[in-house]
Order: structure tokens, then C-alpha cells, then sequence
């Protein structure tokens, strides 16, 4: 059966024009399209008055102007309060979002700054990363109540229980299981992020719209997995995966590798780790989490994309497009996965342990709240195959340089689960 890949869209020419009066940001004098990514599209400007990033915010589900504005006005509040975040410019009439010809459109300033991976971080700048994110955890807890307000709108609480909260009836990690395979779980690729100079990929973007990205880099459907398709499919996404239903998407996806000849590399690595993961969860079927614990406003999408370094601190935090109430802990778990995975597939524990402890004395969060937050990304990742979903339902092959880390990742997790528990909270 031939595959086919979908071919990455015309570049919608943004109306410079309408746009510049708007925000009286001088005339163009070059506009340059930076990476086509996965979701939305940005351009480097310059203009007579100076260089700015103008984002399209293009895709469906983060293209509302009311959410975007209120992007905007957590990260202007955000920067009040000293954290490193890049507020785009107001226009003539006051507002931050432009919508011409029905697109949404947002012009920042333009930051420069370089990405860095947890490769190429001290073990005092992982920490310092980590408290970084506590601290955009604790401010915005600060900030988003005045924001909903000034949409007549109230901010979510978080359980009276506060940080270190878990949840009733949390399991036991699997302990070290000795599975089959290598120490890293598998051969990965490597994938270091972009050495680029200036907002690469853009100033609210990030890497979930730059591609190729960090091993197990963007993720695709947002925290806490492939949840819009487990709701589908009658799961509840808080509840996390159930087994049955990853089974029966593996038999799906098996059927699909098989369907395809000649198989080639991606197929083979396909069908190993498919294979591999159901006998993982046969294994461990019955460590399915419960509800999920402490709630409260996240970025949403925090990996090395999304933050611009310079002088070796971070410079701006981009891409608030996730920004939601959801379990805090969980989202400093996922962001440690990507900072701080090799390209075999395995975590540095050391610089791991040097985040945690940062991030937990920032945003207040015990060990406790950690060790659950572990269990569920854990869980999440051994259940979700949001990339060979993409590659073999959709036809999209853009996330294919990610599946080798991410997929060994998993299974090294799994054996080395009481390892990374520790660092997390100890």
C-alpha cells in the first residue's frame, strides 16, 4: 500500500499591509517565514521602526482571539512580576490581537537568544531552570484570577488540599522490571535542537511549530497526552489511559505497519516498539492512575523551543498557546523529559534531580505531589502513540524524527522507574 505524506501547506502571505497600520509599526522592508511547524506560522519582520515576530495564529484550536488576548494579558502581567516573557505590541485601537481577512495575527518584539537542550545546560542552570518554571507555576497563580476577570470570567481553583496533594489509592511504581532490550530501551536518533540565532523558531511559537525538534520533542496534542482521541474513544483523560483501549490502537496500528509494502526502517522501528510497549503493559496493566492531583494554571507547553537563552540565562519564555488549568507537577515532569532525555533515550537523573529540587521549592510542591505526577506522565507515555497515529491515520510524517527517542524513552523509564521517582523527589 503506498503512503502518503501531507505536504506542508502554502505559506499564507500575512496582509503586511493592513497589518503595520494597525500596530503604526513603520512600512516592510523584508518578511521572512520562519520553519514551517506543526501548528502555527510565523515571520521575521523588519520594518522601518525595527524587527518584530508577527505570528498567525492559524491552527483551529488556538486560533480564538478572546483565548490569544488572554495570552496576552497573563504574559503582560507576567512580565510585571520579572518573568522572562516576550508581551506582544498593542495595536492603534488598543488591542493585541488583529484579525484581518478572518485570520488572527499577533506582532511581538523580536528577542534574540538561542534554544538550549538539557545537554547543554550546567547542573546550575538546570536548577535554575527548574525554578523558573516554579516560578511561572506560582505567578500565574497570581495573575490569571485578574485576568479571567477582565473577561467576566472566574479562574478555576486548584483542590483545597494545595500543593503536595495526591491523590487517594496512588500505586506503587512498577519497581525495575527487567525487560528485553538494551539499556536506553532501543537505538534512538539524535535530534539536538537548532544552534539559530534570533527568536527561532518565533516569538510565541516554539517547538511544537519548528520541526525537526528535540528528542521527544513537541508534543502534539498538548498535556496530557493524545486526550482529545481517548476521549473519543470513550476514555476519561483525567482518569488516564485504560489499557483496553491502548491495546485495541497497538492491534489498529500493527494492522496498519503490516498493510504497508515494501515495510522500510520507520516500519520496522514501528513494529518493534508496538510490539514491545503491549508486552510492557500486559505487565503493568494494573498500574493505571487515578484522578490527578493538584491543579493549577501552566504554561502548557514548556521544552526547549519554547525558551530563548542569551548570556547562558533565559531570555523569554514563548508560545503561552497551551496556557490552562491542569495538574502543575505533571507539566514540570513532561518538560524534564524533553529538556533532560539523551538521544538514546535515557534521562540525565542528575541534572533531573538538580530541577526538581529548584522547581519544587519555587512553586511549593512537596515530593509527594512529584511522585504522583511521575506515575501519570509515565503512564501517559506508555500508553500514547500520538506519532505513529499521525504517520500511519493521518499520512503526516512531520513528528517521524521524534519516534525513535521518544519510543526508547518509555521503555527506559519503565525500567528505571524507581531511579527517576527519586530524582523527582529526592
Amino acid at each position: 500500500m503506498p503512503r502518503s505524506s501531507v505536504p506542508i501547506p502554502v505559506i499564507h502571505a500575512p496582509p503586511l499591509g493592513a497589518l503595520l497600520r494597525q500596530y503604526a509599526a513603520g512600512s516592510a522592508l523584508t518578511c521572512d517565514p520562519v520553519e514551517q511547524g506543526l501548528l502555527n506560522r510565523g515571520y521575521r519582520l523588519r520594518t522601518t521602526h525595527g524587527r518584530y515576530f508577527l505570528k498567525h495564529h492559524f491552527d483551529p484550536e488556538t486560533a480564538d482571539p478572546a483565548a490569544i488576548a488572554r495570552q496576552h494579558r497573563a504574559t503582560q502581567r507576567l512580565a510585571d512580576l520579572g518573568v522572562p516573557v516576550a508581551p506582544p505590541l498593542a495595536g492603534t485601537d488598543g488591542r493585541t490581537v488583529a484579525v484581518v481577512g478572518g485570520h488572527a495575527y499577533a506582532l511581538h518584539p523580536w528577542i534574540d537568544g538561542r534554544h538550549r537542550h538539557g545537554g547543554q545546560l550546567t547542573t546550575a542552570q538546570c536548577a535554575r531552570l527548574g525554578a523558573l518554571l516554579g516560578v511561572v507555576h506560582a505567578s500565574l497563580e497570581r495573575v490569571m484570577e485578574r485576568v479571567m476577570a477582565t473577561q467576566g470570567r472566574s479562574s478555576p481553583k486548584p483542590p483545597a488540599a494545595g500543593p503536595g496533594r495526591v491523590p487517594e489509592g496512588t500505586p506503587e511504581g512498577p519497581g525495575t522490571p527487567h525487560e528485553t532490550g538494551d539499556e536506553a530501551g532501543g537505538t534512538a536518533g539524535t535530534h539536538e535542537p537548532a544552534e539559530a540565532n534570533g527568536r527561532t523558531p518565533d516569538s510565541g511559537q516554539g517547538a511544537r511549530d519548528s520541526a525537526p525538534a528535540a528528542p521527544h520533542g513537541p508534543e502534539g496534542p498538548g498535556p496530557g497526552g493524545d486526550t482529545e482521541a481517548r476521549a473519543g474513544e470513550g476514555t476519561d483523560p483525567a482518569r488516564g489511559a485504560d489499557p483496553a483501549d491502548t491495546f485495541a490502537l497497538i492491534d489498529r496500528l500493527l494492522a496498519r505497519v503490516r498493510s504497508h509494502r515494501p515495510p522500510d526502517a520507520f516500519d520496522e522501528l514501528a513494529r518493534h516498539r508496538l510490539l514491545e510497549r503491549r508486552a510492557l503493559l500486559e505487565k503493568h496493566a494494573d498500574r493505571r492512575p487515578p484522578q490527578g492531583g493538584s491543579v493549577g494554571w501552566v504554561h502548557g507547553d514548556f521544552h526547549p523551543f519554547n525558551l530563548l537563552y542569551r548570556d547562558g540565562e533565559p531570555a523569554a519564555i514563548v508560545d503561552w498557546d497551551r496556557l490552562g488549568v491542569h495538574p502543575r507537577a505533571e507539566e514540570a515532569v513532561r518538560a524534564a523529559m524533553i529538556f533532560f532525555v539523551r538521544p538514546v533515550g535515557a534521562l540525565d537523573l542528575a541534572k533531573v534531580r538538580a530541577y526538581a529540587r529548584a522547581y519544587r521549592r519555587a512553586a511549593g510542591a512537596g515530593p509527594a505531589e512529584l511522585a504522583a505526577a511521575v506515575h501519570r506522565v509515565w503512564w501517559e507515555r506508555l500508553n500514547d502513540f500520538w506519532m505513529l497515529r499521525w504517520h500511519y491515520e493521518r499520512g503526516d510524517t512531520r513528528a517521524d524524527p521524534q519516534f525513535p527517542a521518544a519510543s526508547a524513552l518509555a521503555v527506559w523509564w519503565t525500567r528505571k522507574y524507581d531511579a527517576v521517582c527519586e530524582a523527582f523527589t529526592g
